[in-house]
């Protein structure tokens, strides 16, 4: 969530940096009403109980010096009925406030530079230069179904579109990757945690998939749990309404889930091969920062994402997302991009973001900072995607013949 405090110190400025984010600003006007209402509100039951604070008083006084209190105590039952009603109008506005502000999304940083969609992001470097092939490479589909590693059609008959399954070495590369992967992590100091794959609503909402996203997800008939989106959720709230120790921190995390998403904003892209699925395995980092160590973690989290992909010798470039095609309760987000030579363009396959103290405000997870407590800084992102690498390592390492070699680095994990 982002600071109301910061919003009501500071309306214009927060507002022309939530704009920058397409957030409208009548909505943020809106946002500046409910704040005020509240305000009012709060005033008018403080009123009431100086008032009722200073007829308490004046009531003992009458009853020591023997007065007759009739008046005043009806005065005193008339007032406390008052308070009952500020109050509870005063409940309402806090829930009407806290409501409208759970959708809007973070402020990004200065420094994250302005545009309408993934166009106007900004390359900063390239890894690897892509192989130039002597045949024309083919698309990991046609390559998949050539070697018998995917098949798609069984995948819908077992659930619907954008379902696969995978055999053979297909599915041993899966395992290997995801094996490859989680070691990679943990030796770069990410300790690996395994976490459930459904989750509660407070869950999803502290880290900002609801109440926004909420047609994106898979809800379990008559319950209140969702199949989670990705590891984010789950190992980020571990800490959900926890004070923690400074010395506990950074808390950094990966983990290995499948993940679920419905792709309602996805219609019509990507419905060949294993690019935009409804179900995909993937592998996450997650940190819990002090804020002055939010950006070295950052940097950290995109190395280890960048190194896999160096270890597996696939060619990638790392890009800054503008304004437009930043996530929610991002601040700042680096995407790293794979090179698909049977798509000739590079693609997604890890997204890492800072949200500051975005998160940790709506989840409540605090840390003793001296004598006080203050947010953490929350970070995420993918190392990596399974069925994308998977993707990246067919097209890359295709052969004429449309064989697929195996990258080195995964040899000792398909052999164990």
């Amino acid at each position: 969530m982002i600071d109301l405090k910061l919003l009501q110190k500071d309306f214009e400025s927060m507002s022309a940096k939530l704009m920058r984010k397409g957030v409208d600003a009548s909505l943020l006007e809106n946002l500046k009403t409910k704040n005020e209402e509240l305000k009012i509100a709060k005033k008018n039951f403080e009123a009431l109980q100086a008032l009722q604070n200073s007829m308490s008083k004046e009531f003992g006084i009458y009853k020591r010096e023997g007065k007759d209190i009739a008046e005043l105590k009806a005065k005193v039952d008339a007032n406390k009925i008052e308070i009952t009603k500020v109050l509870d109008i005063q409940r309402q506005k806090q829930e009407e406030l806290e409501s409208m502000a759970m959708t809007i999304p973070n402020v990004p940083d200065d420094s994250v530079p302005n545009g309408k969609d993934e166009e106007d992001n900004i390359e900063l470097k390239r890894v690897l230069t892509p192989k130039e092939f002597s045949f024309t490479p083919k698309e990991h589909w046609e390559l998949a179904e050539q070697n018998g590693w995917i098949d798609f059609e069984r995948g819908v008959k077992l659930a619907t579109s954008r379902f696969s399954v995978s055999f053979g070495m297909g599915a041993k590369l899966e395992r290997a990757l995801i094996n490859f992967m989680l070691n990679f992590n943990s030796d770069r100091g990410f300790n690996e945690v395994s976490v459930p794959a459904l989750v509660n609503r407070t869950a999803l909402e502290g880290t900002g998939q609801l109440p926004k996203f909420e047609d994106d997800l898979y809800k379990m008939e008559g319950q209140e749990l969702f199949l989670i989106p990705t590891a984010e959720v789950p190992v980020t709230n571990l800490y959900q309404n926890e004070i923690l120790a400074a010395n506990e921190l950074p808390k950094k995390m990966t983990a290995y889930t499948s993940c679920f998403r419905k792709e309602a904003g996805a219609a019509g892209r990507d419905t060949r091969g294993m690019i935009r699925q409804h179900q995909f395995h993937k592998v996450e980092l997650v940190a819990l920062s002090k804020p002055e160590d939010s950006e070295t973690i950052f940097d950290e989290m995109v190395s280890c994402a960048s190194d896999i992909l160096t270890a597996l010798e696939l060619p990638h470039r790392i890009v800054n997302l503008c304004t437009g095609d930043l996530g929610f309760s991002a601040a700042y987000t680096t995407d790293i991009e794979v090179w698909l030579p049977g798509q000739n363009q590079y693609r997604e396959i890890s997204s890492i973001s800072n949200t500051r103290e975005f998160q940790a405000r709506r989840a409540k997870i605090r840390y003793k900072d001296g004598k006080k407590n203050s947010f953490v800084n929350t970070l995420n992102g993918s190392s990596l995607a399974v069925g994308r690498t998977l993707v990246a390592i067919m097209e890359n390492y295709q052969n004429e013949d449309g064989s697929i070699d195996i990258p080195e680095v995964l040899e000792p994990y398909l052999s164990m």
